[in-house]
């Protein structure tokens, strides 16, 4: 099943399509949800390095000059930036619409709010930051030979990766959850809202209901 005529979006909401599914960075429950899992992903993914370069190394030369130092928080801040920035190549390369940058205070945001992007340039759109920094910080990793270098390299990676967590959630929730070619999603910087036809809309809307009042029957019993 392919989307109207293989477009990558809409300008406005087909007849029949009725919001599915949202999820909002700026919704306060949300930010606490992400940011445990960011720092889980964190923890996580240096652990995984550490083990790759050597523990030992790590704690020998975990100390950094102050141009080191300098340096990292340059690139972290950099990063932050061409994140968004990957995100917005993406979205113009498949829409040409006009994009829209944001900070929160909590969330950077790169989004297209004019418009319903389908299913294909949504997905590669969100996923396109993560797979970019994934592969240069890994490279950084194994080609540095300065240990410190190592480290820095490898810290930034577990910035990236759990900075990434809402793009990864959202990637999921294409893979599982959205797998309709005609599912659209507004993207207007913060908070994202899929969309689908009426029928496939409302039984997503049912399963969310129904694991919502089963978790609500396990607090009742607890």
């Amino acid at each position: 099943m392919r989307n109207t005529e293989g477009k990558h979006f809409e300008t406005e909401l087909p007849a029949g399509f009725r919001a599915a599914y949202s999820i909002d960075a700026t919704n306060k429950k949300t930010v606490i949800l992400m940011n445990l899992a960011a720092l889980a992903i964190a923890a996580a993914v240096m652990v995984l390095q550490m083990v790759l370069i050597g523990f030992g190394t790590v704690v020998r030369r975990f100390r950094f000059t102050v141009g080191q130092l300098l340096l990292f928080i340059g690139v972290a801040l950099v990063y932050v930036v061409l994140h968004e920035l990957v995100h917005g190549l993406v979205y113009w390369l498949f829409t040409g619409h006009k994009l829209k940058f944001g900070f929160t205070g909590t969330v950077a945001y790169c989004g297209v709010p004019d418009i319903y992007v389908y299913r294909t340039a949504s997905m590669c759109a969100v996923i396109a930051p993560f797979a970019v920094f994934t592969v240069i910080f890994a490279l950084g990793t194994i080609l540095f030979k300065d240990p410190v270098m190592k480290i820095l390299a490898a810290l930034l990676q577990a910035i990236h990766v759990s900075g990434c967590v809402g793009d990864l959630f959202n990637f999921g929730l294409y893979l599982f959850k959205f797998r309709d070619p005609r599912t659209l999603m507004r993207d207007p910087g913060p908070a994202q809202t899929f969309y689908l036809p009426a029928a496939e809309a409302d039984d997503a809307a049912g399963s969310e209901q129904e694991i919502g009042n089963k978790e609500e029957n396990n607090d009742e019993q607890l």
